[in-house]
């Protein structure tokens, strides 16, 4: 009993086996339960989806390339079978390398232990075991039975990070679109923070409109969405009925579930369009889902309908920011503008002001500029524009509340540290923000010396550099360069009783400063493009 006892305690503190079977290795399997374009390892790939593909992205897959020996998958393609197939090959791989690894004996390499996080109950012996200035990093055991005696909380809380599919109940939360062609998949999963719009076909026919799933409300509603301790239930937000001629309507009820039926030779409330709309925290905690659809009728005589689908993700207790163009500017689209966050030493992202916009002086009827203060309006892409007030000045006025008054006037109370370089830039991509820089110029008048004077601000002059960024035959408007120009006059002491009336102006320039073709020269097209953000997705 002793030996027996000793022998499972050794097994038990034995590191787990590393993971070296190269042939359930595949690094381009990104997708869950779909088959990733070109990626000849993926598992959910079918012989059918093989002989579409044009090569293996990843023709080799390796463990650890620092191995003395090791095994290697080697991935090709036999384009001259009909149709194509793919060949796998196992292969024994030498290392030439005289500093290779012989054997992985380093068990702390081969093991890797979630971290126990801190509570009110533990936080003492936490604090007793690693808040010395040193400590063991060897684990207290190498029981592998650990994790199923104590499985995972039941109550976890599901917080999503970017670009991570919406689990449920059953799978994912699916968004069909088109994959290879224009037909529907059902298999492309949501992914978290990702807006995304789509329109596919799919095969009907009037007789089993009933029967098929994907023409139902009840396909995009009745899985959960797996949150925090509890379940999201996606609610039906509202439901417009198109007809056979394009009208529309919105119904008054929504609470009453529609499902597919057959009518005097027609399918109705068949689904057109479903657009979900997620409500998240800042921790990245899915509270609340919504979905909006639009329902309509086919004929016996057709064989297929288009369907369109999107999703899109606002933050709890903020409002959605629009954009102004996907990716380049659109003429006529506001500018969008922000801040960086402070306490931040380096580029973290971006908050936005009041308005997600740059503005400009609005004129009133009155043309008072005190009047004014506050009253603004949205820098648009493309348009030169021009706004003015006049102001009074008095004896009675000081000068330094006053020069203040007027840069009020002419920035508003947030004028933003950076313009957004497109029209689509999320906060998080630091490079597509362009600092606004800011100049002064005074103008320098002749003055009687005796006399007290002072600078005030007169003009807010915002000049706009943009180029035709990418492709020659689809350019797209990139912002590189703004400047804030603010141009002060001196302000001589008035004698007492006198006025003096002073115009202020404020403009906005919008300058164009690509480069032009050379005449007679045939331009290769560029690869330095930016596409939508959504633009590949599902793939990579």
């Amino acid at each position: 009993p002793a030996e027996t006892r000793d022998g499972a305690q050794a097994r038990a503190r034995s590191p787990p086996a590393p993971v070296t079977d190269v042939a359930k290795l595949c690094v381009c399997d990104l997708l869950v339960a779909q088959c990733d374009v070109n990626c000849c390892c993926d598992p959910d790939c079918s012989a059918d989806d093989f002989s579409l593909f044009t090569t293996c992205s990843v023709p080799v897959v390796t463990g650890d390339s620092h191995l003395c020996s090791q095994k290697a998958a080697v991935y090709s393609l036999d384009v001259e079978a009909n149709p194509p197939e793919r060949i796998f090959k196992l292969i024994d791989q030498v290392n030439p390398s005289i500093f290779c690894i012989h054997a992985t004996n380093y068990k702390q390499a081969l093991y890797l232990k979630s971290p126990e996080m801190p509570t009110p109950e533990n936080f003492d012996q936490l604090l007793k075991k690693f808040g010395s200035s040193s400590f063991s990093a060897e684990p207290d055991s190498w029981n592998l039975g650990t994790d199923a005696q104590n499985p995972p909380d039941a109550n976890e809380t599901y917080r999503y990070e970017y670009g991570v599919p919406v689990q449920t109940e059953d799978a994912f939360l699916r968004l069909p679109s088109p994959v290879v062609s224009s037909w529907c998949s059902d298999a492309n999963p949501a992914g978290f923070l990702v807006n995304q719009a789509t329109k596919c076909i799919r095969s009907v026919s009037v007789e089993k409109c009933d029967s098929i799933q994907a023409l139902s409300m009840l396909f995009y509603i009745n899985s959960s969405i797996l949150a925090s301790v509890f379940q999201v239930n996606i609610t039906v937000q509202s439901i417009v009925v198109q007809s056979l001629n394009g009208m529309r309507d919105l119904l008054n009820d929504s609470d009453v579930l529609r499902l597919p039926m057959v009518l005097d030779e027609l399918c109705i409330n068949v689904v057109l369009g479903v657009n979900y709309h997620i409500t998240y925290t800042d921790t990245g905690e899915i509270i609340e889902a919504a979905a909006a659809f639009v329902l309509g009728a086919i004929s016996k005589e057709a064989l297929s309908i288009e369907q369109s689908f999107e999703i899109s993700f606002t933050q709890e207790n903020t409002k959605p920011v629009p954009l102004s163009g996907n990716p380049g500017y659109v003429v006529g689209l506001p500018l969008r503008a922000g801040f960086r966050p402070q306490g931040y030493p380096f580029p973290a992202g971006f908050h936005s002001n009041k308005h997600n916009q740059l503005t400009l002086l609005q004129s009133t009827s009155t043309q008072d500029c005190l009047a004014a203060q506050g009253a603004r309006a949205p820098v648009l892409f493309g348009y030169n524009m021009i706004s003015g007030c006049k102001l009074r000045i008095t004896a009675a006025m000081k000068c330094q509340p006053l020069a203040q008054t007027l840069l009020d006037v002419l920035k508003g109370q947030s004028f933003p540290e950076y313009v957004a370089s497109f029209g689509n830039s999320q906060a998080q991509d630091v490079l597509d923000w362009v600092p606004i820089t800011h100049l002064h110029i005074s103008e320098q008048r002749v003055s009687n010396p005796l006399q007290s004077s002072c600078q005030i601000p007169v003009s807010l002059g915002i000049e706009v550099k943009w180029t035709k960024y990418g492709s020659l035959v689809n350019p797209q408007a990139r912002i590189v360069n703004v400047t804030a120009t603010i141009t002060t006059t001196t302000l001589r002491q008035l004698p007492s009783g006198r006025e003096r009336i002073i115009p202020v102006t404020s403009s906005v320039v919008f300058t164009d400063i690509s480069s032009p073709a050379e005449p007679g020269y045939k331009a290769w097209p560029t690869i330095n493009i930016k596409l939508p953000f959504d633009f590949f997705y599902p793939f990579v």
